[in-house]
């Protein structure tokens, strides 16, 4: 597996998004757990998750203690892999997403979370999503406390925009070093903070980088140039969608989600395709 740099760590190019095995339409514990265990066993070292990844409204940190779960009877090493969880986001139960961006929240929600995962430090910590009640830099302050106390080891941000990302380097005193957007062939309005992120050196974290379709057909249809690629390299265009973003910037690191081992098993395949420029180019522009 292919790897690239996150802060002081090394990860692998293609993560997991944990998120789809706890929302709606969500599997079973056995496939979800054999779902983590096919990326391990594919290199994957990045798992990402959030403690608003639930569907009912008991069950806060639903995909978090999921994913500890399945790190904890995986026959291998998990030592090396990096689990991101955030925090900011709610889910009440009805459906819908709330936010919480106070400094208060933030810190008790990165402790419980670090409970439910059974570590003493969460490896990188996410603020989830801007809330418009709260200053962002007194949101991001919480980040930076919860970095000088050793509650987290690392610190990023979600669903940010270019102005936010450098207030939110500045408050943690030069220490972001991720930015989680929307970032896929159907979804490019990020692509202004993928160059500003790989200027600046932060990693970029692509979520639902397949433009959350479920199926190669579908996104072949759309994205007629993605599947001609696909046929001339003989692989699934998935992993030509992801393989183009990685071309993309050495910063970038796609987190496709999966809830099925044969899905992950793929996307993990992405990271040693290797497109030519004129085929990256032709990408970026269909």
């Amino acid at each position: 597996m292919q790897q690239r740099n996150l802060g002081n760590r090394t990860v692998s190019a293609i993560g997991l998004g944990a998120m789809p095995m706890s929302i709606e339409g969500r599997p079973d514990e056995d496939r979800s757990i054999a779902t983590v265990h096919a990326a391990l066993e594919a290199g994957v070292t990045l798992i990402d998750t959030a403690d608003a990844y639930h569907l009912h409204a008991g069950e806060v940190g639903h995909n978090e203690e999921l994913v500890a779960r399945a790190l904890r009877s995986w026959g291998g090493d998990a030592s090396q892999v990096l689990v991101a969880t955030k925090g900011g986001h709610l889910r009440p139960g009805d459906g819908s997403w709330t936010k919480d961006g106070r400094p208060e929240h933030l810190k008790q929600a990165a402790k419980a979370s670090a409970k439910r995962l059974g570590v003493e430090a969460i490896g990188l910590y996410q603020f989830h999503r801007p809330d418009p009640e709260v200053p962002y830099a007194e949101s991001v302050g919480a980040l930076r406390d919860l970095l000088d106390e050793g509650v987290i080891q690392l610190a990023g941000i979600s669903n940010a925009d270019v102005a936010q990302i450098d207030e939110a380097d500045e408050v943690l005193g030069g220490r972001l070093v991720s930015v989680q957007n929307q970032f896929s062939p159907a979804f490019r309005s990020s692509l202004g903070e993928l160059e500003h992120c790989a200027r600046r050196g932060i990693a970029f974290l692509p979520w639902s980088p397949l433009g959350g379709i479920a199926n190669a057909a579908e996104l072949g249809s759309r994205h007629g140039a993605f599947q001609r690629v696909a046929d001339a390299h003989g692989v699934s265009v998935q992993q030509v969608a992801l393989a183009w973003e990685l071309a993309l910037a050495p910063v970038v690191i796609p987190i496709p989600g999966a809830s099925r081992p044969q899905s992950t098993t793929d996307s993990a395949r992405a990271a040693e395709l290797e497109l030519g420029a004129d085929e990256v180019a032709e990408l970026s522009r269909a």
